[in-house]
């Protein structure tokens, strides 16, 4: 984990492509660009929205 317990995808790799990053929040998750770092803005997501998210990006 992180500082500030932000989670980096494990698909971003290390070349500074197309970066997400995750993190718990008390109504269930928050959500950044990690290119932006502490720029960036940051969404809240209900867990269940958070679920369908991952859902949504593993589909081919």
């Amino acid at each position: 984990m992180s500082r500030n317990g932000w989670r980096k995808s494990s698909r971003s790799g290390g070349d500074g492509g197309n970066c997400v990053e995750a993190r718990n929040a008390i109504s269930g998750f928050e959500v950044r660009d990690s290119k932006l770092g502490e720029g960036s803005p940051v969404f809240e997501l209900e867990t269940a929205d958070f679920i369908g998210l991952l859902r949504d990006v593993k589909r081919p």
